[in-house]
Formats: C-alpha cells, structure tokens, sequence
C-alpha cells in the first residue's frame, strides 16, 4: 500500500539533492529524502502574502490562514486538531508580507494523514460566516497584543514609513477597521483568486519517498484552480520618520536603510555585514552599544529582503535620556565599517552564517521552508554548499561597498516609540549617518 512507501530503506534511495516534480495541474512538488530522520515535515508555501492584497484588503492574507483551520466539509476546527494530534503530529500557519505558509510535522507513517489534512484546509475550507465572526475577534486581539509590545509594533511603523502608501508598507495583522469589516464572501473570492496551483509548492522533508509523495499529491490536489494571480504590486522605497509617544520605561528605536533584493549581487555581503554590526555578542553594536557603554540591553541589526528590494535595518531599546548618545554611537559604528573590517572580524562573521545555514538544515521543518522559497524565488534549488560558497567570497572590499550604498542610497527611515526625551529630530539622526 501507498502508506508503507513513504520511508523506503536507506539502501534504496541515497539522501542527495532535493527532487521536484511539477504535476499535470501545475502545482510543485518538491521532496527531500532523509533516511536518518524518523519523522517528517509537509509544509504548502503560497507565494501570496501582505503585499499581495489592495488597500481595502489589508490583513485578509493572515485572516484567511486563521480561517483554514475553522472546518471543512469533511472535518470540524476540533477534528482537525484532534487526528493530527492523535498521532503525535502538530499542524500550524503563518502569514508573511511574501507569502503564506502552512505545515505539520508528525511520524514517518503518518505523512498521508497529514498530508489530507492539509489537501482538505487549502481546497475545502468553508469560511462559515459565524465562525469568521469568532475568529475575527481572536485576531483582533492577536492586533492589541502587537501593540501592546513596542519593539514587536515599531517594525510595522518602520515598514510604513519606507513604504507610505503601498503593500509592502502595510501591517501583515491589518488594522482593526479592515479586520472588522471583512465579510464571508469576500474572504472566499480572495482564496480562489491567490490560492492557484502556480504560485503554490508542496515541500516535503523526511524519511519518505518522492515518487509516493507525488502519487499522493495528484489524488489530493486535483481541486486546486489553476493558473497564476494577479502579481503584487512592485516596492517603492521612500523614507522618512514617524515618532508614537507613550509612557513606556524605554524608547524603542529602529532605522531602516533602502538594500538589497534576494538576487542581488551583494545578498551575501549584506548579510556578513548585518552579522558583523548587530548579528551576535561580539558584533559590533553588541560590545560597543551593550557591553562598554551600557545604553541598551538589546541592540541588533537585520536584512529584510524581498523579491525586488530590502531593507536593512538597526534596532535598539534605551532610556529616553541616553537616546541622543546611543544614536551617536550606532552611526559611529556603521560609518567606521564604510573605512576597513579587519579580516579577524569578517571570519567570524562569515562562520556565523555559515553555522547557521548549515545547522539550521538538520531540520525537517527548516529543509521544507528552505526548499520552497528557493524555488518560488529562483524556480531552482540553491545548495547550501552554493551558499555557504558565496559566504566564504565576501572580503572586506565587498563590505566596504556594502557600507557606502547603505549610506548613499535613498533617505534614512525613522521609527520610534516611547517618550522622546533626547532623540534628535530626524534631520540631525540622518545627519550622523551620513556624515561619512
């Protein structure tokens, strides 16, 4: 039976490169075959995220994941909890501005139970009027909680005034006006519209075998619409800042820079640069920021890339009162990296990365996650042999070029929240920053 064909004997099928098959209705399967697990991971990666909705639909794409797990035609919200947890699985979904993506992890044989339950949320969810009503309330407080958290909201803010106006900028939760008026129907059109066989990969991980995968596949998904969506509409970086006061105990800062997109040239760079400025203990910003001056108990600096852009940015708590001389000290420490790296820092950094690219790949849940955005961004597979490769390529001249289109590239973003006590206004801020 197909059950017994999902965990085939190492002898019978090496682990090597991932394998895809594409199926008669367009839809990606993409399998990779790891004989020392005992487990697996299934995830669905829709290539529709936050930026993918207009306007009058901000927060739909997250709304529409809670709504997958509410029941089917087939199953209750407490069926489908409780047969993937009969069998010691776990099943979950998350919505990012690119894309939205729902997986479970369970045993070896459970893969074709867990992979009907996924084939029944995504192709017969119901979106039953009242249940949308109990789940709007839930995600209405998943909203207050956001802002309830200040270094979790002010990435939002940070995303709004480098993108004013448009999808990237928006909140992936959406605001509560958008969120309370979202109706049943309109919930449903917007599932059929984005959730299509081209922009959709099934990514498999685990003791399994690829061909059994792919039979299973062609029986569960022979529902799926097909063809591709509308496409997002393409970022537009602008700048700027935005200050929201309140009576918190610190002020929480971050600054955004316009960088790079996933095929960039300088992808890799960037990221040795991110790890060596804020990316650990012994980053820059770390022992300058933390350890020697005390100004802040978390500091720390990121890459957000998309499939047209990125933003790097820096993010960092502190009293109001030591605001104006943090600030100080984080542009000093960018703007000293625009100058050299010693090579003894650029190492270390590159064997951050690398660590992580490498452990991070022991795992089931990571190898499907991994696997489907390389195909939904490359349409191919990148090993982490290529990316650890291109890791080890980045010198300190490539870091230095990295700096200085930081710096030269488009106006600073500016995003605070908290009491101002002594933030400079935002042209003295980008002032620091650009003084190199």
């Amino acid at each position: 039976m197909l059950h017994n064909q999902f965990h085939p004997d190492a002898s019978q099928q090496d682990h090597g490169a991932p394998r895809l098959t594409r199926l008669s209705n367009g839809l990606r399967v993409v399998t990779d075959h790891m004989p020392s697990v005992e487990s697996a991971s299934i995830g669905l990666m829709v290539d529709s995220g936050a930026r993918c909705e207009a306007a009058s639909e901000n927060g739909m794409s997250h709304l529409l994941e809670h709504m997958l797990f509410k029941g089917t035609a087939r199953r209750s919200a407490r069926d489908i909890a409780e047969e993937i947890e009969t069998v010691g699985g776990h099943l979950n979904a998350y919505t990012s501005r690119d894309h939205t993506m729902f997986y479970a992890k369970i045993l070896k044989n459970d893969v074709p139970l867990a992979m009907d339950i996924l084939a029944d949320l995504f192709l017969n969810a119901q979106i039953d009027p009242l249940e949308l009503d109990r789940e709007r309330d839930v995600v209405l407080q998943e909203i207050g909680q956001a802002e309830d958290t200040p270094d979790d909201i002010i990435h939002d803010y940070l995303q709004d005034v480098a993108y004013p106006d448009q999808p990237l900028g928006r909140p992936i939760l959406g605001s509560r006006e958008r969120v309370r008026g979202f109706q049943a129907d309109a919930v449903k059109r917007f599932l059929k519209s984005r959730y299509r066989s081209d922009n959709t990969i099934l990514s498999v991980a685990g003791n399994i075998d690829h061909q059994a995968v792919v039979d299973l596949a062609e029986n569960l998904f022979t529902a799926i619409p097909t063809g591709s969506p509308t496409p997002f509409e393409p970022a537009r970086y602008q700048g700027g800042a935005y200050h929201k006061d309140r009576e918190t105990e610190q002020l929480h800062i971050t600054l955004g820079f316009p960088s790079v997109s996933f095929d960039d040239p300088d992808y890799y760079a960037s990221q040795v640069f991110s790890t060596l400025l804020g990316g650990g203990m012994s980053s820059r910003l770390f022992q300058e920021v933390r350890e020697q001056r005390g100004l802040a108990y978390t500091v720390y600096s990121f890459l957000n890339s998309h499939v047209d852009c990125g933003l790097f940015g820096i993010y960092a708590g502190t009293s109001p009162e030591q605001a104006g001389e943090l600030l100080q000290v984080m542009a000093g420490e960018m703007l000293a990296m625009a100058d050299h790296a010693p090579e003894v820092e650029i190492a270390r950094a590159r064997a951050q990365l690398k660590a992580g690219i490498l452990m991070s790949l022991e795992s089931t849940s990571a190898r499907i996650e991994h696997m489907a955005r390389q195909y939904h961004l490359f349409d191919r597979f990148i090993s982490p042999e290529e990316m650890v490769a291109k890791v080890e390529a980045v010198d300190a001249r490539a870091l230095v070029s990295v700096c200085e289109r930081l710096l030269s590239e488009g106006a600073l973003s500016i995003a605070s929240v908290g009491r101002r006590g002594t933030l400079p206004d935002p042209d003295r801020v980008e002032a620091l920053f650009k003084a190199g």
